[in-house]
């Protein structure tokens, strides 16, 4: 589907916390880590966003754990941009394990377009948000991807 980033990855050893599953925070690293991927695969990496002077912070993560992921499993992660305000957006993601076809987490982060120098918000300009497709929906997209919701019997986050 069109607007939609994928990564795969293998969960490695230094992910998992003390509950011997994947810390929460890699949850979040891995997000900001896709977000920064797509925006770069749609022509916006750092050196883009230097030279317009603008760049995105971010307001709010909340973080929805359906099931536990492990060290050495396979991971899909995929994310799109939900929606576009005129100094925000809503970015989207999921994490998906193949193997047992499990959606271990659905995530969202509002990210706040700002001006580098003086860190207030400001518009985002029409070319980046022409180089984006917006997906209003969570559960289109999982239909699209033929992703379900499936509990997951190995423990949740």
């Amino acid at each position: 589907m069109a607007g939609i980033h994928t990564h795969e990855l293998t969960v490695s050893a230094e992910a998992i916390d003390a509950n011997g599953h994947v810390n929460n925070l890699e949850y979040l690293r891995w997000m900001q880590d896709i977000a920064v991927a797509h925006s770069a695969a749609r022509g916006w990496d750092m050196a883009r966003y230097l030279a317009v002077g603008g760049t995105w912070v971010v307001r709010a993560h909340t973080i929805e754990y359906l099931g536990a992921a492990f060290e050495g499993d396979t991971l899909s992660l995929y994310t799109w941009v939900g929606d576009l305000g005129s100094s925000s957006s809503r970015r989207r993601y999921l994490v998906w394990r193949a193997a047992d076809e499990c959606l271990i987490a659905r995530a969202e982060t509002l990210w706040v377009y700002v001006d580098m120098r003086s860190g207030r918000a400001r518009r985002i300009p029409d070319e980046l948000r022409a180089s984006f497709v917006v997906l209003p929906s969570t559960d289109a997209v999982m239909e699209e991807l033929g992703l379900r919701v499936r509990v997951d019997g190995r423990g949740m986050s």
